[in-house]
């Protein structure tokens, strides 16, 4: 006697329910896929459907699409995408032919990683900051390990920041001649090592000073006194002294005024009174003579002390009223002073045309007298002189 589930009723359910549960291909999501494959951009690249057995037709699909790039399918069912590029990246997916999926898979395409262009910085004796710059635009995610050392020394971590592609080592050998830094750039198609040295007392460069400001000193018209901080970044200022050098300029100027110090604050003595001034300064380890000025601070402009005198009513008046008046104003104090002022030069100036007249008219006058005696002089002589001539010459 035939069971109950052999009757045609529940053959027709168990058939339902089998067909309704089976995964479909609008079901496969991202979360889905089992692992990611690497490729590298420009070349051929093979997925495998892995479950597929040997000879059994398999389909695949980019992202749910049977949209694929140029590409052809091997008899053991692997898909090798050709010359591939950026569009080609996705999930793929793998089915037999009656629908089921026997693989997915994501594929990411970049390129190995390359030599980096490293950099590194020196601001203190404390403190060594390394930062690089891809040669290779991988567009693959990477993974660093950076270390640092010194001539005979072992290898010590140099602390990653990934994001901002810098590593920090604290408390280096200073004494040390050369120092080696080493990175290690890894991604899915392969790993790269970067190597390189530099001398950190050559690279040593202080952070700018700070807190700099110019100011006026009263009473001195051609005097400034320039004050600022030592960089906060700078370690114990007595072991390590610092040099600052200050340069300014009247504004418009092609050519700087400098002075070297090592305390602050300074007094410029020469300054140009009445002028704008620019002012900077900058700083250097004192007793390393290979390491470097830092940047120049922020530029600054200050204008040497000057008595600021009110302005008279009459120069208001007349640097802004008179060239637009139209009528005679309303006769006030105010209006009546700079006629007065006027009359008085006027009277002055006639004064002063007389006295010269005078003074001329008085040296004329003399000399035409010393002329008129001059004259008379040398007429009184002329006859003298004919007399004697004439009686030498009567007879005795």
């Amino acid at each position: 006697m035939p069971g109950p589930l052999s009757s045609p009723v529940c053959l027709t359910v168990i058939w339902f329910l089998s067909w309704s549960l089976r995964p479909s291909r609008a079901q496969i999501r991202t979360d889905e896929v089992s692992g990611v494959q690497y490729g590298r951009l420009g070349s051929n690249v093979t997925l495998a459907c892995g479950k597929s057995p040997t000879g059994i037709p398999v389909v695949w699909h980019l992202n749910l699409s049977s949209a694929l790039p140029w590409h052809k399918v091997t008899s053991d069912g692997s898909l090798v995408l050709l010359h591939v590029d950026h569009s080609a990246q996705g999930n793929y997916s793998c089915y037999d032919n009656r629908g089921l999926l026997l693989h997915s898979v994501k594929l990411r395409l970049g390129y190995p990683p390359g030599l980096l262009s490293i950099s590194c910085q020196v601001p203190n004796h404390t403190h060594v900051r390394c930062s690089w710059v891809e040669s290779v635009k991988t567009f693959l995610p990477a993974k660093y390990n950076a270390s640092f050392r010194g001539i005979g020394q072992d290898w010590r971590p140099c602390i990653l920041n990934v994001a901002r592609r810098h590593c920090d080592v604290y408390h280096p050998a200073f004494w040390q001649p050369i120092h080696t830094l080493r990175i290690i750039e890894t991604n899915g198609l392969g790993s790269e090592t970067t190597y390189v040295q530099f001398k950190l007392h050559v690279l040593l460069k202080p952070d700018p000073p700070e807190s700099v400001l110019v100011n006026e000193l009263e009473g001195y018209s051609k005097r400034l006194i320039v004050s600022w901080n030592i960089p906060s970044s700078w370690p114990v200022h007595d072991a390590f002294p610092l040099v600052f050098h200050i340069r300014y300029r009247p504004l418009g100027s092609m050519y700087w005024s400098e002075i070297f110090s090592q305390e602050s604050p300074v007094v410029i003595f020469d300054a140009l009174a009445g002028h704008l001034h620019q002012v900077q300064v900058r700083a250097r380890d004192e007793l390393n003579s290979d390491s470097q000025w830092s940047e120049w601070s922020p530029l600054l402009l200050v204008r040497p002390w000057e008595v600021y005198t009110t302005p008279q009513p009459e120069e208001e008046l007349e640097d802004y009223f008179v060239p637009f008046i139209t009528k005679p104003e309303t006769s006030t104090a105010k209006s009546h002073k700079p006629v007065l002022d006027d009359e008085g030069n006027l009277g002055l100036v006639i004064l002063l045309v007389l006295f010269s007249v005078v003074i001329l008219t008085t040296i004329l006058s003399l000399i035409f007298v010393m002329w008129v005696r001059q004259r008379r002089r040398d007429h009184v002589t002329k006859q003298e002189l004919t007399s004697m001539v004439k009686m030498k010459s009567m007879p005795i």
